[in-house]
């Protein structure tokens, strides 16, 4: 009688050099992105929500709150680059944990690979994702009135900051889809989480009208800074200071979060 084959034991990330880490990281992101292939409709989210929030909000309060859908669309449009890229980021915690909870990750723990690169790999797919979503958003827009009053490195740089906060917000999502325990259970936290974010924000709507208690929660909130720099990046403006905290926030969520969420993967794997 043949002996069982037992899994392979994990490998310490330590002993792991970085070129063979950045494999992994590849191999993994290809199937991320493989998978997407084979199931389109994953991207149904990341193609239509652009679309609908766009023509929702330009149509049903661009008068009341601009006066006119033209006025509205260069308010809101900019602000929308940071809220789509959040709403995007928060899925990605449900999906992790569907997948511990099919047992995906079951597989993973039987190959000798560092335990980061799914996470990093994740991050990566995701990114492309939100990429992708923000650009349908832009061009969208621009067929409905958008104008870009600067040029495209700005535009380009109010891309990036919205990615850099949604790859942030993507290592807290990632936590909650391994702390909770079930989808359910993520998708309402996220839901709690991301509510406040988006509309207690300069998202929608200038914040001079708020309650002083509300205005001072807009202040701190990431998703006005990145709001009031992606507009002055395409309508022109002043863009040093809200960008600066933008960049604040994304390496603060970065370097508090990934290494947790990094731990909790290895605790569960």
């Amino acid at each position: 009688m043949s002996a069982a084959v037992l899994p392979l034991p994990p490998l310490d990330d330590q002993r792991i050099s970085p070129r063979a880490y950045l494999a992994h990281i590849g191999a993994l992101t290809r199937r991320n992105l493989m998978r997407i292939k084979a199931d389109p409709e994953s991207m149904f989210d990341a193609i239509l929500m652009p679309i609908i929030f766009t023509v929702l909000f330009v149509y049903v309060f661009g008068g009341a709150v601009a006066g006119s859908q033209g006025h509205y669309i260069q308010y809101m449009v900019p602000g929308m680059l940071g809220q789509i890229g959040i709403s995007l980021a928060m899925a990605v915690g449900t999906g992790l944990n569907s997948d511990f909870q099919t047992g995906v990750m079951d597989r993973f723990r039987t190959l000798p690979i560092g335990r980061a690169s799914v996470l990093i790999s994740k991050l990566i797919s995701e990114s492309c994702r939100s990429l992708l979503s923000l650009v349908i958003l832009i061009s969208f827009a621009m067929l409905l009135g958008l104008r870009i009053h600067t040029g495209p490195l700005q535009l380009l740089l109010a891309l990036a900051l919205a990615m850099a906060f949604g790859a942030g917000m993507v290592w807290v999502s990632m936590l909650l889809g391994m702390a909770l325990k079930s989808p359910q259970a993520v998708q309402g936290i996220g839901f709690l989480i991301i509510m406040p974010l988006q509309f207690g924000s300069s998202t929608f709507a200038p914040t001079s009208t708020m309650p002083g208690w509300l205005q001072a929660f807009t202040k701190v909130n990431p998703l006005s800074a990145l709001a009031d720099s992606s507009r002055a990046l395409i309508n022109g403006g002043p863009v040093l200071h809200p960008a600066l905290q933008v960049l604040a926030w994304s390496v603060g969520l970065t370097a508090v979060f990934a290494p947790l969420a990094v731990m909790k993967f290895k605790k569960r794997t």
